[in-house]
């Protein structure tokens, strides 16, 4: 199993940036799909981008695109995400996920979340 935990979100000001982390512990995540997940209120969860941590192969949505970068640090076991000229609209509970198979299809284990709010 794979315990995930989120952290560097908080209150940033509209054209600000933030730059996530999700440490990673228990089995390896060596060549598995790592990725970020974000849900809104009211709204339902969608994917920001994913990481193959066999290669570095990076995978954003479309809408994502532009001011998202994932990236990790496999010594550290560690995620990240870099959000620029952040939003009102990126304002949500951001999750990290891990998905074994290395497929980025299906992610059973998932952290807490960390809430990002945009003003």
């Amino acid at each position: 199993h794979v315990q995930l935990v989120e952290s560097g979100g908080g209150s940033v000001r509209t054209g600000g940036s933030l730059i996530l982390s999700c440490a990673a512990s228990g089995n390896t995540v060596s060549r598995h799909c790592m990725g970020w997940f974000r849900q809104a209120p009211g709204k339902e969860r969608e994917g920001v981008a994913a990481i193959y941590t066999g290669g570095g192969h990076t995978y954003y949505a479309d809408s994502m695109k532009g001011r998202f970068i994932i990236s990790q640090d496999l010594a550290k076991k560690t995620l990240y995400l870099q959000v620029n000229g952040l939003k009102s609209e990126d304002t949500a509970m951001y999750y990290c996920a891990a998905d074994p198979t290395g497929i980025c299809e299906e992610f059973p284990y998932w952290g807490q979340g960390t809430q990002v709010t945009v003003s």
